[in-house]
């Protein structure tokens, strides 16, 4: 029953004809994310942030970016530490949407976003 919710979930959602990068295009993008790494079909980073509340912070920056993007990343916090990891659920892997993020998330960090 389960998968045949996710289904008709899937079957409605518009993912607006993004396509799934190739193996070479997503190498290709990550060249320009030398922190960002490639874990199956998602591209994560780890951060490692001065305090818990300089991390909870830069996820309110991410948050404001991904809300403008329509597009959500998971984000798992320990403390100081921050996994930010990116797919495109609807696509079934990673489109260009999530190396687009990742660059306005790299531009946070380098204090140009």
């Amino acid at each position: 029953m389960e998968s045949l919710r996710w289904n008709l979930w899937a079957s409605r959602v518009d993912n607006g004809g993004m396509p799934k990068l190739s193996d070479d295009e997503i190498r290709d993008g990550l060249a320009g994310l030398p922190d960002w790494r490639r874990e199956g079909d998602e591209i994560v980073r780890d951060y490692e942030l001065d305090s818990f509340p300089a991390c909870i912070a830069f996820v309110g920056r991410i948050a404001t970016l991904a809300e403008a993007a329509d597009h959500h990343p998971d984000l798992d916090i320990r403390y100081n530490r921050l996994r930010v990891a990116l797919t495109s659920h609807d696509s079934g892997g990673l489109t260009t949407r999530d190396l687009e993020l990742a660059t306005k998330i790299e531009a946070v960090v380098d204090g140009e976003g």
